[in-house]
């Protein structure tokens, strides 16, 4: 199998360059990878270009390049896909505000850890397509270039076609707002039985009842925080629903009106750690999980903290 790369270089300025390369032998990555990398040692207003990717494949790119190895960036993926696809968002806009050129100006070589978080479960595949497809609005305004990388040994073939529909220029590319909304489509199961219902999501009656289902007091803070930060943001609440154990404690909040923006809570704010204020920017990036479904009579947002 060839690797086959989808890309349109040189962006202007504030044009995101998100192209997608697709091997499924280490030959092929080092084939899709170095012009990439020796396209960006050429940009002019640009830093050395960053591969993002297994420690095993970096190696490969070190010998490959010999002594232009000296002017590439090199990060092992484990170091940078760190958490949820809430908090990949949160690290590219950080790298980028720290280390990139004029106007966003860098090439980021990305392979996703796909033996970690991002692909443990279709659960964890849909969260990281929602990332890959919102990633062509959220840098829009940068004239970074990206290409993501994806080896069919371990990603697997069904991610891989998924990808291709939030990468522009595969051919199947579909715009963020429709991908989006087709992920938020697939119905979330019933809330249990015996879900406690909350008239109003407080911080005190959140911590009393995180508490009482096992998250120790700090974890019971910050789950309390990431709800009230939610409600605040999207509010008005009509009500509330709690269920589960520690460490999977869920939140359900129940709006009369929809919320409609695909990129709510993932814009990043112009501070950078995540801190209290932030909004449903906060609750994304402690959360393992944030679904918002819109509906008829409004709309649900389930939070999940672990």
């Amino acid at each position: 199998m060839s690797a086959r790369t989808h890309a349109q270089s040189g962006p202007d300025q504030g044009e995101f360059d998100h192209r997608m390369a697709v091997f499924g032998s280490d030959d092929e990555f080092v084939a899709a990878a170095l012009p990439f990398l020796a396209e960006g040692l050429a940009a002019p207003d640009e830093p050395p270009p960053v591969a993002i990717a297994a420690p095993a494949a970096l190696g490969l790119l070190r010998d490959a390049l010999g002594s232009d190895a000296g002017n590439v960036g090199f990060i092992p993926h484990t170091d940078w896909y760190t958490g949820s696809a809430a908090n990949a968002v949160a690290q590219g806009a950080a790298y980028l505000a720290a280390h990139a050129g004029p106007g966003g100006r860098i090439h980021l070589l990305m392979e996703p850890d796909w033996a970690g978080r991002a692909g443990s479960s279709p659960r964890e595949t849909a969260e990281w397509i929602r990332y890959e497809s919102l990633a062509n609005l959220l840098f829009a305004p940068l004239s970074t270039t990206a290409m993501c990388a994806y080896d069919t040994r371990t990603a697997g073939p069904a991610l891989v076609e998924a990808a291709r529909r939030a990468h522009p220029g595969t051919g199947v590319y579909e715009p963020p707002p429709a991908l989006v909304r087709e992920l938020d489509a697939v119905p979330l199961a019933p809330a249990p039985d015996d879900a406690a219902s909350l008239p109003a999501p407080t911080a005190e009656a959140l911590r009393a009842w995180s508490a009482d289902h096992g998250l120790p007091p700090a974890a019971a803070e910050l789950f309390s925080t990431a709800v009230t930060e939610a409600a605040s943001a999207l509010g008005p609440v009509a009500g509330a629903l709690l269920w589960g154990r520690a460490p999977s404690c869920v939140c359900e909040l129940h709006l009369p009106h929809r919320v409609a923006d695909p990129l709510a809570g993932f814009v990043p704010p112009p501070t950078g750690e995540p801190a209290p204020g932030q909004g449903l920017w906060f609750t994304r990036q402690v959360c393992a999980y944030v679904d918002v479904r819109d509906h008829a009579g409004g709309s649900t947002v389930r939070i999940q903290y672990a």
